[in-house]
């Protein structure tokens, strides 16, 4: 079996289920895990190269719609004839089914069932404790600085915030992403801000600029110096991966009981 995958999400599945030897080209995003780093890439995650990806001759490319403008990407998988397959979770409990699916597609399915449930036990137990906490601390996470976008109830984060003891301030939102604004924010007041910039490293996260914006330096978490600059990598992708995001977050929050 002949992998390709053109997300990073997507790759760090396959990881997970432990069957990376299987792949033959990623997208120039995938990072984890080592082993895959010198294989040959494919370019941006939404501007893939569909001929360099066919001259691969893959028996399967893992195609993905997490990011708007991904879709092109499955028109030319159609043009040229090729087998995929598109994940696009956006809960925990989809990631669980992708790893059923990939599995299953990869011709492993109880490789892909044995670890689907091993995802849910650990998510599972980290429930068990989450209902124990009282007065869960808010957390405001910070996908994009301007215009302003977050996290909202459909998303995976707000399932991470409550496993890690604590609650999204958006988690009534109705949606995965909102766009929003620095008043807004400001009237919610959250006790922690989680930097995690979309598709940006950690050292170019400037903590500082959150507190020139207007009215802010009277929110909570900048008052108590409670503003986190988080790996994006761990909390960004659909991916298992978010468990170990979650165990740094739940560390990161127990401090502050």
């Amino acid at each position: 079996m002949r992998i390709v995958s053109i997300c990073p999400s997507n790759t760090e599945i396959v990881a997970y289920l432990g069957l990376e030897e299987l792949l033959i080209g990623v997208d120039n995003y995938s990072d984890y895990p080592e082993s895959i780093l010198d294989l040959p890439r494919l370019g941006p995650d939404l501007s893939i190269d569909i001929e360099k990806t066919a001259d691969l001759k893959p028996d399967l490319v893992l195609a993905s719609l997490s990011v708007p403008g991904m879709e092109k990407n499955i028109e030319g998988l159609k043009e040229r004839n090729l087998p995929y397959i598109v994940l696009n979770p956006q809960s925990l409990e989809e990631i669980a089914e992708d790893l059923i699916t990939v599995g299953e597609a990869a011709g492993r399915p109880e490789l892909g069932a044995r670890k689907s449930n091993e995802f849910l036990a650990e998510i599972q137990q980290y429930k068990k404790e989450a209902l124990q906490k009282n007065n869960p601390p808010s957390l405001y996470w910070e996908w994009w600085p301007k215009p302003i976008f977050t996290p909202g109830g459909k998303n995976w984060l707000t399932e991470i915030s409550v496993l890690a003891g604590g609650t999204n301030i958006f988690a009534s939102a109705n949606e995965a992403s909102v766009q929003t604004d620095w008043d807004d924010v400001k009237q919610r007041d959250p006790d922690h801000i989680c930097m995690v910039w979309v598709g940006v490293k950690e050292e170019k996260m400037n903590p500082e600029l959150l507190k020139k914006r207007p009215g802010w330096k009277e929110l909570s978490a900048i008052k108590n110096n409670q503003i986190h600059v988080l790996e994006e990598s761990l909390y960004c992708r659909p991916s298992p991966r978010l468990l170990e995001g979650l165990r740094k977050l739940k560390t990161l929050l127990d401090q502050y009981e």
